[in-house]
């Protein structure tokens, strides 16, 4: 069946000519795909809701420029890439979803560098909130050094995170494995990722670094095959969908990915690939079902807007928990969880048996 008739109109976020427009816009599109949640697939969806996120951040990028340019730091003086991370990058976003972006800069010699791109690092992200992004509380944004360098200054950070396999760096590595290409400059995103790929390559050490950050994550099932909601909180007696089963798929798939030299963001792509590579494995059939399930149910966990900026608890409320068909389809995904957990816990035994 197609919905075409039913997508919202991107027309007017593409040339909003200011951030007030911009922002109009978008809460116009919100609306409209809030209302089309009940009616398309759960992947046309998302595709949708990505296709807007990604037409704001590019205008986004554009108005920056101008503003910048009107208080007089004048145009970029190099080129340069705005880029995506998390869950951006995989093209997962919720509607809800906050900022993971950064900047890949040209090598290009310029005195004006470094102070314009100090600048409109932290203008763009602080757009971006007025847009109704809320910032990142791991600080994986452009408005941070760490994820805004010059594309030989990104080299040396990757080099520097394969040198040490202790937790903030692989976690560091894992996130920028999931990097994709917004508005600018594309050549410099395609070298970045090109040296990511050989630099992953040559470094098997790494992929088991990144495995055993892959296999820590909360129990969500007991050994009675029920559901472990949270105990204490706000959140008592909900279910912490995005740790509970969204980020563990994501973070198995991405390993087995990786392992297999997939240069793929998007997890079902990825699980595409791998099935290609690995056709009638069931434990990859049942992780797609699993994460079809997962973004579901991401996009029904309870959100909410405080002066315009929107923000997801992550946790699905325990009256939703209530209505069986739903329940059953969560104990599906979280014993497909178990089993790749645990199929990931036999690899890096075996991974670290080879080094003693």
């Amino acid at each position: 069946m197609k919905y075409a008739e039913s997508e919202p109109d991107l027309e007017g976020i593409r040339y909003a000519a200011s951030r007030e427009q911009l922002r109009q816009q978008r809460q116009e599109c919100q609306m409209q795909l809030e209302q089309l949640y009940a009616v398309l697939p759960i992947t046309q969806w998302t595709s949708l809701v990505n296709d807007m996120h990604d037409h704001v951040a590019a205008r986004a990028a554009v108005i920056s420029e101008y503003e910048l340019d009107a208080v007089g730091y004048g145009p970029p003086p190099v080129p340069y890439a705005f880029v995506a991370f998390g869950s951006s990058g995989r093209r997962e976003s919720t509607l809800w979803s906050d900022q993971d972006h950064g900047l890949i800069i040209s090598d290009v010699d310029h005195e004006e560098k470094e102070k314009y791109f100090h600048a409109y690092g932290r203008h763009l992200s602080n757009l971006l909130e007025y847009l109704g992004y809320e910032k990142c509380k791991g600080k994986v944004m452009c408005s941070e050094p760490l994820w805004r360098k010059t594309l030989e200054e990104w080299k040396r950070q990757i080099i520097s995170w394969h040198q040490d396999f202790s937790w903030e760096p692989v976690r560091s590595l894992m996130i920028a494995s999931d990097m994709r290409f917004i508005a600018g400059e594309r050549s410099l995103a395609a070298a970045w990722k090109q040296f990511f790929e050989h630099s992953m390559n040559e470094s098997p050490e790494m992929v088991t670094a990144i495995l055993r950050n892959t296999v820590r994550h909360k129990a969500t099932m007991n050994i009675l095959g029920q559901v472990v909601t949270e105990r204490f909180g706000e959140h008592a007696g909900d279910f912490d969908v995005k740790y509970g089963v969204y980020i563990p798929l994501v973070n198995s798939i991405r390993y087995m990915a990786l392992q297999e030299g997939i240069g793929e963001t998007s997890t079902l792509k990825r699980l595409e690939r791998l099935t290609l590579l690995d056709g009638g494995n069931m434990l990859l059939e049942n992780c797609q079902r699993a994460f079809l399930t997962a973004l579901t149910l991401r996009a029904a966990a309870s959100f909410t807007v405080n002066n315009g900026i929107y923000s997801s608890s992550g946790f699905l409320p325990q009256s939703e928990l209530k209505k069986k068909p739903l329940l059953y389809k969560l104990r599906d995904s979280l014993t497909t969880v178990k089993r790749t957990h645990r199929a990931l816990q036999r690899r890096l035994w075996f991974a670290e048996r080879r080094r003693l």
